[in-house]
């Protein structure tokens, strides 16, 4: 009896354990930190790798209400290495990887939002082919191609990854307006390399523009960019 009574014990945890829905894990890099301290801000004081942080808690915080797992690859001031925050979202494993960035331009004239996926041959979003902007493509591989597709499991994940950056353009664009949209775009970004996950890159906007730098100083601006950044996140999981 005693053996029977421990079977069926271990026969409800497996049937509880398969019954349990898949709890989304998704990794927020907020960009910079520690002696890495990114772009200078229009505002005095403001540094990117602390804008960053600010803006990937309250993405995070939005997303915990909605009951997904959020992890960080930092939490303070910290130096991480661009292999480091990519390692974080490949060993858990996540099912989304987003790393937050601020603009910068060496006039100070630019300005606008934009969200980066790895080159791939063959993506379009929105009707419209993604812009080539591979500037920094991953060592031997062409031009064209700095993100290879290995795989079918890989390849998917790059078509979701394009999926979100079109959701993230829109959560953005529906706050902060048109003109600022400056689209989806690809580019061998080396914090992206390497992950096993639909992984993308957010430049919030350029935080030394002498206007659009205050407006990013601005908690009310930032909580924009995050229900923005939340939103685009929950609207891929929920896909």
């Amino acid at each position: 009896m005693k053996l029977l009574g421990t079977l069926l014990a271990v026969l409800a945890l497996a049937a509880t354990s398969e019954a349990a829905p898949h709890r989304a894990v998704v990794v927020l890099d907020p960009g910079h930190g520690g002696s890495n301290a990114g772009a200078q801000g229009a505002v005095a004081g403001l540094r990117e790798k602390q804008l960053t942080l600010e803006l990937a808690n309250l993405v995070a915080a939005a997303l915990r209400d909605h009951n997904i797992d959020v992890q960080l690859t930092r939490t303070g001031d910290r130096t991480l290495t661009l292999r480091q925050r990519v390692e974080v979202a490949d060993k858990l494993p996540a099912d989304l990887f987003v790393s937050i960035h601020a603009n910068a331009s060496p006039t100070r004239t630019q300005r606008g939002y934009e969200t980066y996926v790895l080159t791939a041959k063959g993506v379009d979003v929105d009707g419209r082919a993604l812009r080539s902007d591979t500037t920094t493509p991953r060592p031997g591989v062409a031009d064209d191609i700095a993100f290879v597709l290995d795989d079918v499991e890989r390849g998917a994940a790059q078509w979701e990854a394009a999926e979100l950056a079109a959701r993230m353009q829109k959560a953005l664009r529906d706050r902060r307006g048109t003109e600022g949209d400056r689209g989806v775009r690809q580019d061998a970004h080396h914090v992206l390399l390497g992950a096993t996950m639909p992984a993308v890159l957010v430049e919030v906007g350029f935080i030394d523009h002498p206007i659009e730098g205050k407006q990013l100083a601005d908690p009310a601006v930032q909580a924009q960019l995050a229900a923005a950044i939340a939103e685009a996140i929950e609207d891929q999981l929920a896909d």
